[in-house]
């Protein structure tokens, strides 16, 4: 468990060495014959060297992880200039937030569909107690349980609804949700290291490709059944409003025949891709 400490302020503590490193130099180079004063001398200047061991400087948004002959000791998270005990070994541990670009994953989804994937993560060190001692190298940690959890995220939901149309989070629709759900799983992840994720996002995804070229057919082809049975519903709308037309302003008697006739042109006008040519019938449509 991360155990905050604040160290005293090291400017005195860098005053008094210097100020026995001085008094030994002095000494030793006024009294050099004087064996007992040439030891004081050399005892004030190990004693300065062993205060200027125990200085640290913290830079804002990094701190130090203190240990004792393998005993954690506190966390240091304050910047400046601080004195600790001199046998406190010290570890560098960064505070600052950092961004994991993972590589593009080739999986399958939840339809066994091979598609490819990628996640952009931000994240930042919570516990150093963690970070430092709960996992061999925390760095490493993240990167492979982040690709865990984008592996996870890919198999737990369809690429898109084509063949699973009850599914209510895609992965190419979910948008924030997905996002979202990455973020939660990494969370869970990474606790142990005492990683904070700051955000995680889809980055890229798309069919792998040997599968692209058909899954671009297949939906260009349901794009185009989607059309079709719009414009079939509009036309259709169309002629039934205008054989009413034609029957409440009595501006033509049509028996089924000729409204049969006529709704079959109707159609080909109206569905036909390309304009219609007009024929022009000068006889009666009985010949």
């Amino acid at each position: 468990m991360e155990k905050s400490i604040k160290p005293i302020q090291g400017f005195l503590a860098l005053f008094v060495s210097l100020i026995l490193l001085a008094a030994g130099v002095v000494i030793i180079g006024l009294y050099h014959e004087k064996v007992l004063l040439v030891i004081v001398g050399v005892i004030l200047i190990i004693t300065s060297f062993f205060i200027l061991k125990g200085l640290m400087i913290i830079n804002p948004n990094h701190s130090r992880v203190l240990n004792f002959f393998g005993k954690y000791v506190g966390s240091v998270k304050e910047n400046g200039l601080f004195f600790i005990n001199p046998f406190y070994s010290s570890l560098k541990v960064s505070l600052r937030a950092e961004n994991l670009q993972g590589q593009s994953l080739k999986v399958n989804d939840k339809m066994g569909n091979p598609i490819e994937i990628a996640a952009v993560i931000v994240w930042k060190v919570g516990d150093t107690y963690k970070a430092t001692y709960e996992v061999e190298n925390y760095n490493e940690y993240v990167s492979k349980q982040s690709e865990a959890a984008v592996r996870h995220l890919a198999v737990s939901f369809p690429y898109d609804n084509l063949e699973d149309e009850k599914a209510s989070i895609t992965l190419r629709e979910g948008g924030d949700k997905v996002n979202q759900i990455l973020e939660n799983e990494l969370t869970e992840r990474l606790a142990p290291a005492g990683i904070i994720i700051l955000e995680a996002r889809i980055s890229h995804l798309a069919y792998a490709p040997e599968i692209a070229g058909a899954m671009l057919q297949r939906q260009q082809a349901t794009a185009i059944v989607a059309a079709r049975t719009k414009i079939v519903e509009g036309a259709v709308g169309m002629v039934d409003l205008a054989l009413k037309k034609l029957s409440e302003e009595n501006i033509v008697e049509l028996d089924d025949e000729k409204k049969a006739a006529m709704v079959s042109n109707l159609m080909v006008v109206l569905c036909g891709e390309k304009a219609a040519t007009p024929i022009l019938n000068t006889g009666t449509l009985y010949q």
